[in-house]
């Protein structure tokens, strides 16, 4: 029996508009994964708690507000607290080019902005957890 890859789907902080994270958790679990969406307004001791209970492969958070560089540093400290600092992350939302390189040192894998297709969504998480060499899709 295959294992699927596990991925937690966030919307960390204020940010209401979720369609885009529903959008997103719907598509990958249409393309084999398995996907756990913790809903709205979610903290960063809470992603990472349910990172942790869940064993997740991949971390996706998705923020609209503009505060990637307030809220990842965050989620990503309570992600190491919690042992899951080889738990890869990635992040949709409009991020500025200028912001790419401080993400990535953060451990954020790939960034998806408007435009991104599912195709590229898709093949880029496949990456992702075939480098982490985790088992599944």
């Amino acid at each position: 029996m295959e294992t699927k890859s596990r991925i937690l789907i966030a919307k960390p902080g204020l940010d209401g508009h979720d369609r885009g994270a529903k959008v997103i958790a719907r598509m990958l679990r249409d393309a084999g994964f398995e996907v756990i969406y913790t809903g709205l307004r979610q903290t960063a001791p809470m992603i990472a708690s349910a990172a942790l209970q869940e064993d997740v492969d991949v971390v996706g958070l998705s923020i609209l507000s503009g505060a990637h560089m307030t809220l990842v540093p965050h989620i990503r400290e309570a992600m190491n607290a919690n042992g899951l600092d080889d738990v890869p992350i990635i992040l949709g939302g409009i991020i500025p080019d200028e912001d790419k390189a401080a993400l990535a040192d953060l451990g954020v894998a790939g960034i998806f902005g408007p435009g991104a297709t599912s195709e590229q969504i898709v093949a880029r998480v496949r990456e992702i957890v075939a480098a982490t060499g985790t088992a599944g899709t």
